[in-house]
């Protein structure tokens, strides 16, 4: 079995899942993808995450070739987080997810 089914598992759902499931990372990559870039800005959108719990899932996301993390020689320092050209794949998906979310969650509440 290669490293990747090792990792990710043998059913393409929980592949996915593992790669980019779990409490915060799907709302980051969303984040991201929507250009917020900053780690401050995800921080503010998400203030019941701790900086320590944002820092390990972006750590993570980076290692697993989903973001970019790209630091300027500034003062203070300045880093931009970015979507990978695999990153970028992830668009229609969270477009799917947000159509289903309107339709089926949100929406649904104002027909009453």
């Amino acid at each position: 079995m290669s490293a990747r089914y090792e990792k990710y598992g043998i059913c393409p759902v929980n592949a996915t899942l593992n790669l980019i499931g779990g409490k915060w990372k799907t709302r980051i990559l969303y984040l991201i993808s929507s250009d917020v870039n900053r780690f401050g800005q995800i921080l503010k959108l998400n203030p019941e995450c701790s900086k320590r719990i944002l820092t390990v899932n972006l750590r993570e996301l980076e290692a697993d070739g989903v973001i970019n993390r790209k630091v300027y020689p500034v003062v203070p320092p300045k880093v931009i987080y970015s979507l990978t050209e695999l990153g970028e794949t992830l668009h229609p998906l969270f477009n799917s997810m947000s159509e289903w979310g309107m339709k089926h969650i949100l929406e649904p509440q104002f027909e009453k």
